[in-house]
């Protein structure tokens, strides 16, 4: 017989959740599942009602919570080729379930539904000395956008979150930093003139070269003079341009040109002293292109923001994950989850997840059949953790 997040996980993967598509037939899905179990759930939607977050709650009302977190969306597939169809739980016989969000992260949502039925019949016996909180959010792979907003309802309801566990793939290791994220956006708009009369034009791409190249200097001066963390395996912050567009055609000197740049950075550190240094060099910039072009203009608007993560030491979610993973501590990473949000907003967490982060967002991605059965095994230790004893009953 089939492990029981095994049907779970085949169902879940086969909604297409790609972030630019909507998440709803999948909450809808887990709603109703819950409600068969007798679970009711909360969602608070995106502005246009085509995205959802889901919040269930196990156990008592006045139960503190164990909040168990995992987005629903996934990257895209385009212009990957896979050897099996993306959104078909697929076994080629090698111990491994192939599909798009097998890693990252519906392994991790199929084992925490899997244990529904076991929660449910602990709380009915008055069991739980901890409620169980399942929280699912939208839009996560394009800047945490969805999260926000299941976390002020929490707040704005006075839910005592005594503790967060991200389920990101992390291969079931602890991982108690991050870096944090943010993507900004720079417009650099010059003049057009036949490319036989450049003096008479304002060459945007040229200038958005300058800039992409001081973003590049600042990068390589934190690599070299910045503060290292050897906990990360990236130890410094990092700046890199990600995207680029502009230019017409190559006889037109080019009025626009945009990209994108993005900072990650280790914790304590601020990313806006990196854009205040690209806005000063625009500025220097803009002086030489105005005696030319007066309309000249360097625009440079902020798009994500997700906040750095450091678990909290003392906390009790993270003595859980340290007695149950038997370990001191844990890993710090350079990417970036819903962690840091929750963090903020006073929710001590913990990342932790079945799979590996090497394989998501990649074709032919894939989560091992161990990986599962530990996430499910482990999830049933923490119950154990969460009940009262017979003594304390």
């Amino acid at each position: 017989m089939a492990p029981s997040y095994l049907p779970l996980l085949r169902t879940l993967l086969a909604f297409d959740t790609t972030s630019r598509h909507s998440n709803l037939e999948l909450i809808d899905w887990v709603s109703q599942y819950l409600a068969g179990f007798g679970i009711g759930s909360q969602r608070t939607l995106n502005d246009d009602g085509s995205k959802s977050n889901l919040f269930a709650r196990i156990g008592a009302e006045d139960l503190p919570l164990m909040l168990l977190s995992g987005h629903t969306d996934v990257v895209p597939v385009d212009g990957q080729v896979w050897s099996s169809p993306p959104f078909v739980l697929t076994d080629k016989g090698d111990g491994r379930w192939y599909g798009r969000g097998t890693a990252d992260m519906k392994g991790f949502i199929a084992c925490v539904l899997a244990h529904v039925p076991e929660w449910v019949r602990l709380a009915q016996q008055g069991r739980l000395q901890q409620g169980i909180g399942i929280a699912l959010s939208y839009d996560e792979e394009v800047g945490c956008l969805g999260v926000p907003r299941l976390i002020d309802a929490l707040l704005q309801q006075g839910v005592p979150v005594t503790g967060c566990i991200i389920g990101e793939p992390t291969s079931m290791r602890p991982v108690v930093a991050h870096k944090g994220i943010a993507h900004y956006h720079c417009h650099v708009q010059g003049r057009a003139a036949h490319s036989s009369l450049t003096p008479q034009g304002v060459n945007a791409i040229e200038y958005a070269a300058r800039l992409i190249s001081h973003v590049r200097r600042l990068a390589d001066t934190e690599a070299s003079f910045g503060h290292h963390q050897p906990l990360y395996d990236v130890p410094f912050t990092t700046l890199q341009t990600g995207t680029i567009h502009g230019g017409t055609a190559n006889n037109i000197v080019p009025k626009d040109c945009e990209f994108t740049f993005e900072c990650r950075w280790l914790p304590g550190d601020d990313p806006q002293r990196f854009v205040d240094s690209v806005r000063d060099y625009a500025d220097n910039l803009l002086l030489e292109m105005r005696q030319v072009a007066p309309e000249a203009a360097i625009s440079i608007e902020p798009r994500v923001y997700c906040p750095a993560f450091e678990a909290t030491p003392d906390s009790e979610v993270l003595g859980y994950v340290e007695k149950l993973c038997g370990c001191q501590g844990g890993d710090g990473v350079a990417y970036t989850t819903e962690a840091g949000v929750f963090h903020a907003a006073g929710m001590p967490c913990v990342v932790l997840g079945p799979g590996s982060i090497e394989q998501a967002h990649r074709p032919d991605e894939f989560i091992e059949e161990s990986q599962l059965q530990a996430c499910f095994d482990w999830l049933g230790r923490l119950t154990g953790e969460l009940c009262r004893s017979d003594s304390q009953r």
